[in-house]
């Protein structure tokens, strides 16, 4: 079966077989027809050697063999046979490789009878005026050097074809790991994208929640009581600027590889709540147990979900009833569990109302090892009870 190369490479084996044949053309043409034809069938062979390895084999035996029932002598152009030899080893199929090797061996014990035996027994050159003894020592010289001439040219073949199987399998290792590298780097980025979207979401959701609740106890307490106004413009200012400077960070982010932005930790949790609470949220915050340590992705986590539970509280429950939060602390961890009462218009927890919102907490909880669950009860309360493990060394 041809194998595959290009056309340069097919290319230069004709060029180089036609020097072969111009070079051996000249002791061919001494010996007559025979002996060119013969040339030119090993031309032939040495063109398409490593276009058609199986082809080239073949057409080197049919011209072997086409010269020995000529009994033409050794001419240059049996040279040829070595460079066959090589590329059955260096590009051809399994079969075909083997079935060089085959033929390097019982080329050798054809060659050495007939230039032994058959060729001394229709004239007289060669062996046939000397003794048995001194044939057959020169037999098996012959034979020796025919099998290493020959092996020789297929051995050097398969080492052309080992470094060659190699260096491919080392290209392909090498492509493999910058593709695989490739992929791991955009893992890594389309996680820390939905990272700061979620950071986005929080930031932009909270805010705006907080603003829109004192956007609205101002207006209402404009006309009857101007300083509890002004005190919630100077609230919704406050929020608002420090949701731009959130924004900002994120953007920067986005814009820079490696970026030090600050991210909340468990420490700024009384700001959240102090938040919250300014926007008119009653909000019952209880932590039992001792705190353990928290890695600082294990506090994002927590100040998160819980920063997501209360705008979600404050958007779509009844901020007229209490919201409990509460921090229960043991050996293995922290659970996080807000209640709240729910507005009768408020839409179901996995509704497209909470897209972004309880998926985001979700898979904080995940990323952090602990899980999230959110239940609406037929009582029109809304629970969301999140675990997140912890280190084991407690804080002093």
């Amino acid at each position: 079966m041809p194998t595959t190369i290009s056309r340069a490479k097919l290319t230069t084996d004709i060029v180089l077989a036609g020097v072969f044949a111009l070079v051996c053309s000249p002791f061919a043409a001494l010996g007559g027809w025979a002996d060119i034809a013969v040339l030119a069938a090993f031309t032939g062979a040495l063109a398409v050697r490593r276009f058609s390895p199986a082809w080239s084999l073949g057409v080197a035996w049919v011209a072997a063999l086409s010269q020995m029932l000529m009994l033409r002598d050794l001419q240059l152009y049996d040279a040829a046979v070595i460079g066959v030899l090589y590329s059955t080893a260096a590009h051809g199929g399994r079969l075909v490789k083997w079935l060089g090797l085959a033929s390097a061996g019982a080329g050798a014990l054809l060659a050495t009878a007939y230039l032994a035996v058959v060729k001394p027994l229709f004239d007289s050159a060669g062996f046939a005026g000397q003794d048995a003894v001194s044939t057959f020592i020169l037999s098996v010289v012959l034979l020796v050097a025919s099998i290493a001439v020959l092996v020789l040219a297929w051995t050097a073949g398969l080492l052309v074809r080992s470094v060659r199987d190699t260096r491919e399998v080392r290209r392909r290792e090498e492509t493999a790991n910058r593709e695989r590298e490739l992929v791991e780097y955009r893992y890594v980025v389309e996680q820390e994208r939905n990272r700061i979207a979620r950071d986005m979401h929080d930031v932009v959701a909270h805010s705006l929640a907080v603003v829109i609740a004192q956007a609205d106890g101002a207006r209402f307490a404009a006309a009857a009581r101007p300083q509890s106004a002004v005190d919630a413009l100077g609230t919704i200012a406050g929020v608002a600027r420090g949701a731009l400077g959130d924004v900002r960070l994120l953007l920067a982010e986005l814009r820079h590889d490696e970026a030090g932005a600050p991210q909340p930790v468990l420490d700024d949790l009384d700001e959240l709540l102090d938040q919250v609470r300014s926007a008119g949220l009653d909000v019952r915050f209880t932590e039992t147990g001792a705190r353990l340590q928290l890695g600082t992705g294990h506090q994002i986590a927590v100040y998160r979900i819980a920063q997501e539970g209360l705008t979600n509280a404050l958007r779509h429950g009844d901020v007229t009833e209490p919201v409990h939060l509460t921090f229960a602390w043991d050996a293995d961890g922290v659970a996080v569990t807000l209640v709240n009462a729910r507005r009768a218009d408020a839409a179901a927890p996995e509704s497209h109302a909470f897209r972004h919102g309880i998926p985001g907490m979700r898979e904080r909880a995940q990323l952090a090892g602990g899980t999230l669950r959110v239940e609406a009860g037929d009582d029109g309360m809304f629970w969301l009870m999140a675990r997140i493990p912890a280190q084991t060394s407690r804080l002093a």
